[in-house]
């Protein structure tokens, strides 16, 4: 793949520094990885380089003013791979077909070299009684000479030229390996066809030679293809975007490419079409298919004044929406931005493998060497030939291709699979950090709690019905802008009371309202509005205090001086907040819950969602809240805070994983680690889950990447293993780790 994604953005504010993403096409383990890190780094300027195998991308953080995107080019050809870029991520169909085109080249290197390695696999079985009927010219020296010449030299050409620029760096990797153990055996080989006669040797192993290299071919083929797939979820999101917009100008509709689409425009949606960008209705209501963002499949029911998110799908109604974002600043954009960044990262547990692995080649090449020294003159004294294939088993066994891919591929799916289940995670740290989590901080307004007052309670008196109260409650307050009068407001409206205009409205600061409903004087606010205007509240104190226990506010209502009756308004629990909870302590997590709230209200919403009394945090400034955060992380917790305002920012960024809820505000959302795009606190479990399975594939991967080594090497420095056996598990080994990884994709959101 020569052709790339480049990227490059801001990432302060004083103009130097920049970061810049390349493709890297070449690499072919961890050693080559390590390998090109190191170069870009040795670019004046560079302060920070990360290469990942899988996505075959480097991010490079740099002081424009020292280093351009062309001096990291130049620092990787000199390493013998290829740098590339392209102006916009719209060139991801050339990407595609890059891949197809490497794809298609391995499969055509893996035919040739199978072709003609199969006469000579069929030489092996020379101790078997069916050698007697095969053709005799299978047994030349010469003609196995042939076949087995275009095998080493061109379907292996690519791993002399890797290994040289690898060696020309000083460090080496899986082709040196390769072309170490198979030209062992070839010019050995070639040797003996020579000059056999006068050596006294007979044995020729090209088959050895040319089946490794079919073999390898194989495994980059298989790993090839697999790791198209891993980046499927990106290609998915990609696919949502619509490609054009019906949008109004001059008076008149006309559909135009949806990269024309300003902020501004009036676009229309019809039954069944693709959202094209972000905006908010203007005229017209419909139920819209969010299922891309949120992994929700009930429709949403949308509103004059409601946002709509582009890529979605409009099911029923036509309407018209002003368009807020467009291009790169649309929601979909931006998570494909989230997830290719998290793809591209390096998870801690991932620079163990790449320190393994950039000591494990030389560390192999020694240990062959040891070997064949070993054979030739104690083992098997003067036995040249047991001595070079026991030391090619060796170098063929060890390849590191499954070390590079073990973790990458895992993260890749994982970070992956979490956008498509509305789990934004920004980088392979935040995936792997988020499983050894022990304390969760949860902010109550707009976490726990919906974040807007509802109407929950009314209670009459003096022979007043709810119906009535309500009506004239509601109206009173029509003329209010406080949250706890419009939830009465829409409480009203919610059970279909036509509402007065109120004639004489006064808001009384601190105390409530006063206003003329229906020629009716009425008066909505605390205990001080009532005594203030000589009415009795003794007989009711009892159910103002139980509502006031309970977390709501108790609005009392009074008409024409006399008290009418009482009416709850409180911040109500999402419906899922209290299984979430409850899922979260069924998996061993401690849940703390944090407000600004008085302890009276914040116990009784602990009480409801079943959070201990002696772990809610309340009366807790909007400025201390990543104070406590920290306290916590003193105590030595592995600590994720959960939040949706401006106020829960800081908490955010001061927590080992910070988890906003997508609902909330942007600050917030840029502020975490991982974005929950459903704004609920099953997506908290949800990532919890997702960064438990990755971590336990990760681990997986490594285990089958080092098993084969540390059983293989012994085994084969010991002579119990043919370099033939040692090159079909080295590829299966590759095979099964991105295999494995790719178990992943079947991951899903489990009831805890």
């Amino acid at each position: 793949m020569d052709q790339a994604i480049d990227r490059t953005r801001q990432v302060n504010t004083n103009g130097q520094l920049q970061q810049a993403t390349l493709k890297i096409s070449g690499m072919s383990c961890a050693a080559c990885v390590s390998r090109v890190e190191r170069g870009i780094k040795a670019v004046p300027g560079v302060k920070d380089c990360v290469v990942n195998l899988t996505t075959e991308k480097a991010i490079i953080t740099y002081d424009n003013s020292v280093a351009q995107v062309a001096d990291f080019k130049r620092a990787v050809e000199q390493l013998g791979y290829h740098a590339s870029d392209m102006a916009s991520q719209e060139e991801v169909d050339t990407e595609k077909a890059e891949r197809e085109r490497e794809i298609r080249c391995q499969r055509n290197l893996f035919v040739f070299s199978a072709v003609l390695s199969i006469p000579l696999l069929l030489t092996m079985l020379a101790h078997l009684p069916v050698t007697d009927r095969l053709p005799s010219i299978l047994h030349n020296h010469w003609f196995q000479l042939v076949l087995a010449t275009p095998v080493q030299f061109i379907a292996g050409w690519q791993f002399y030229r890797d290994a040289y620029y690898s060696l020309r760096s000083g460090s080496a990797n899986m082709s040196v390996l390769v072309a170490l153990g198979t030209s062992a055996a070839y010019f050995y080989s070639l040797a003996v066809t020579l000059w056999g006669r006068e050596l006294g040797i007979n044995e020729v192993y090209f088959e050895s030679s040319a089946v490794i290299i079919t073999l390898v071919l194989l495994g980059k083929l298989l790993e090839a293809r697999a790791k198209g797939r891993t980046s499927e979820a990106i290609k998915k999101l990609m696919g949502l975007q619509a490609k054009t917009a019906r949008v109004i100008r001059e008076g008149r509709e006309m559909d135009i490419p949806i990269e024309d689409v300003a902020v501004g425009d009036v676009v229309v949606v019809r039954p069944g079409e693709r959202i094209p960008v972000d905006g908010v209705i203007v005229d017209g209501y419909s139920s819209v298919d969010e299922s891309m963002l949120t992994g929700e499949s009930v429709p949403v029911d949308k509103n004059v004044g409601d946002e709509v998110i582009g890529s979605t799908i409009n099911k029923h109604g036509t309407f018209k929406f002003t368009a807020t974002r467009v291009g790169k600043d649309t929601a979909l954009a931006q998570i494909i931005r989230i997830v290719e960044e998290a793809q591209g990262s390096k998870a801690p547990i991932q620079r163990l493998a790449d320190i393994i692995s950039s000591r494990f080649v030389p560390a192999v090449v020694g240990v062959a060497i040891l070997t064949f020294l070993g054979w030739y003159f104690t083992a098997d004294p003067g036995n040249f030939t047991r001595a070079l294939i026991n030391m090619t088993a060796v170098l063929v066994i060890a390849c590191p291709c499954a070390l590079g891919l073990a973790t990458p591929t895992s993260i890749m799916v994982g970070t992956g699979k979490g956008a498509e289940n509305g789990i934004l995670i920004k980088g392979g740290e935040h995936l792997e950090n988020a499983h050894k989590l022990q304390v969760i901080v949860l902010d109550k307004t707009g976490t726990i709690t919906k974040g807007e007052p509802e109407l929950t309670d009314i209670l009459v008196f003096n022979g007043f019905a709810e119906e009535e109260l309500l009506r004239l409650a509601a109206g009173a307050e029509r003329g209010s802008e406080h949250p706890l009068g419009e939830a009465v407001v829409a409480g009203a409206r919610a059970r279909g009371l036509e509402l007065s205009q109120p004639k004489a409205f006064a808001a009384i600061p601190g105390h409530g309202i006063e206003a003329v409903v229906d020629e009716r004087r009425v008066l909505v606010g605390n205990r001080k509005l009532m005594l203030d205007h000589g009415i009795e509240i003794d007989d009711i104190e009892a159910e103002i205090s139980r509502l006031e226990a309970e977390g709501k506010t108790a609005m009392l209502v009074a008409v024409d001086g006399t008290l009418a009756g009482v009416v709850g308004v409180a911040d109500t629990v999402k419906p899922e907040s209290r299984s979430a909870i409850e899922a979260m302590k069924r998996m061993g997590l401690s849940v703390y819950m944090i407000t600004g709230d008085n302890i009276r209200t914040a116990a009784a919403i602990a009480k409801q969602v079943g959070i201990d009394p002696d772990r809610v945090l309340a009366e807790v400034l909007p400025e201390d809240k990543a104070r406590e955060v920290q306290k916590l992380k003193d105590a030595g917790f592995m600590v994720g805070m959960v939040g949706d305002g401006i106020n829960d920012a800081p908490a955010l960024a001061t927590a080992d994983v910070g988890f906003a809820i997508g609902t909330g505000t942007d600050v917030a959302v840029e502020s975490a680690d991982i974005a929950l795009i459903k704004g609920d606190l099953k997506g908290v479990v949800a990532a919890i889950q997702l960064s438990r399975s990755t971590m336990r594939n990760v681990k997986q991967n490594l285990f089958w990447a080092l098993i084969y080594n540390t059983i293989g090497i012994p085994v084969a420095a010991l002579g119990f293993l043919s370099p033939v056996l040692a090159g079909g598990a080295m590829a299966f080994s590759s095979v099964s780790v991105v295999s494995n990884a790719l178990r992943l994709r079947r991951w899903k959101f489990k009831e805890v």
